[in-house]
């Protein structure tokens, strides 16, 4: 009997002392976070997949655009072609060639949402005001993941970062910090001027 008290004894606190070192918090959080991730992915890949059919319904209607349409099917294969691993969550130049490749094919994009101002006939089709529909919506989604992923990354980086934690985060996992999403390319906050005259 008394084998086991000092057993218990022993072992008490060593087991609040682990679980107070974030044995269970930092990789409840970093699991957390890479969940949030996989959802601006799939917000993204939704974007991706909405943009082909948007080329060809504008292609049918304004095939003088050609240059436009060049434009946003080459950011699309650019944007798509990037896809960050959970360990490269914590890459800062990782981070930063995906939001580039990202707000590259946005800004793409801008320029054949403007169409329907120049080329009435798109107002009229249905396809095209459902696909527009669908696109507004996923940006919308696309907004709302990264908002998410973020409190996620700040949930983890405090985690790891604060005591007690920061002991568990050194001792037996080597945490390192993860990114947050951010818009790198200068003046991504402000929407490119788009101009239909001449052809230009």
């Amino acid at each position: 009997m008394t084998r086991n008290r000092l057993m218990l004894a022993i072992l008490a606190p060593l087991a609040l002392f682990l679980s107070a070192c974030g044995i269970n918090s930092i990789p409840t959080a970093e699991e957390q976070a890479k969940a949030e991730w996989a959802d601006v992915q799939a917000a993204f890949q939704r974007r991706a997949n909405l943009i082909p059919n948007l080329v060809e319904t504008v292609r049918g209607s304004a095939a003088s655009e050609e240059r436009i349409l060049t434009n946003v099917t080459q950011a699309r294969a650019a944007a798509t072609s990037i896809q960050l691993t959970g360990e490269q969550l914590r890459d800062p130049e990782a981070m930063r060639r995906f939001s580039e490749a990202q707000n590259q094919l946005r800004a793409a994009i801008l320029p054949l949402q403007r169409l329907q101002e120049a080329y009435p006939t798109l107002q009229s089709q249905q396809n095209f005001s459902t696909l527009m529909s669908q696109l507004e919506g996923t940006e919308n989604r696309i907004n709302i993941a990264i908002q998410d992923y973020n409190r996620a990354v700040q949930t983890y980086n405090t985690t790891i970062r604060t005591f007690p934690s920061v002991i568990g985060a050194r001792i037996f996992y080597g945490s390192q910090p993860m990114q947050p999403y951010q818009a790198v390319s200068p003046g991504a906050e402000v929407a490119p001027q788009v101009s239909f005259g001449n052809g230009q």
